[in-house]
């Protein structure tokens, strides 16, 4: 994976720590006193409700902590019966303890994943997308990295991805098509969050079809039917 430096428009790549902490203190704004919010359904994740995603973060902030291996993430304890606030009360004490390897390799997929379930939190509640964030250069690069092995297990040329001055090849040698996009789109695109028709739909410089089962990558599928519209369909 290739990624180009920073774009005119300005993406700095921050450490992925800043960008974690951002996300923790958005869904606490987004969530804290309004304990009406617990049982909200949040449809990119099939089955979880709002508690249940704040409770994801926060166990896999635990394991960080604990020095467990995240992979694979997840999903919810159900034996784990705390509300939404006393939830967010041990997550805020849980980064306190976080380890120095948060900026390594594990501090990145940590980072991913909570964008990832910000962003499917804003989708549940209706909020904006938002229109800049510290985590997305980053998880991005590490989006496509983990793509691009799924992309070379298939015998596929590489895939290039553009996106606010940025770029990034998705697998190995030289790329055969060019997938274009909002930053926000390309995103939802690579984690799972957009339906096939919906990854066509971005701006390619040549047919779609051939690539489209790489976005069937490690916990990523697209969803069979869309649960959110894209930012240029908004």
């Amino acid at each position: 994976m290739t990624a180009a430096g920073a774009a005119p428009g300005g993406w700095e790549r921050l450490p992925p720590r800043l960008g974690y902490d951002r996300v923790r203190e958005n869904v606490t704004r987004l969530v804290s006193g309004r304990p009406e919010l617990a049982e909200v359904a949040i449809p990119a994740c099939h089955g979880w409700t709002v508690r249940d995603l704040v409770a994801h973060l926060v166990d896999v902030c635990r394991q960080v902590t604990e020095g467990i291996q995240v992979l694979p993430l997840r999903d919810p304890d159900p034996d784990n019966e705390a509300g939404v606030a006393e939830l967010l009360e041990r997550w805020a004490e849980l980064v306190e303890l976080l380890p120095p390897l948060t900026e390594g390799l594990y501090g990145h997929i940590m980072t991913m994943d909570a964008l990832t379930h910000e962003l499917d939190l804003r989708r549940a509640l209706g909020e904006p997308v938002p229109v800049d964030h510290p985590a997305y250069p980053a998880s991005l690069d590490l989006l496509a990295l983990g793509m691009g092995l799924t992309v070379a297990e298939l015998g596929l040329p590489a895939l290039r991805v553009r996106s606010d001055g940025q770029e990034w090849l998705v697998g190995p040698g030289e790329p055969g098509v060019t997938v274009s996009g909002h930053h926000h789109d390309v995103f939802r695109s690579l984690s799972g969050r957009r339906t096939l028709d919906q990854i066509a739909a971005l701006s390619w410089s040549g047919p779609a079809a051939r690539w489209l089962p790489a976005f069937t990558w490690w916990p990523f599928r697209p969803p069979a039917e869309p649960t959110e519209q894209a930012v240029r369909e908004r």
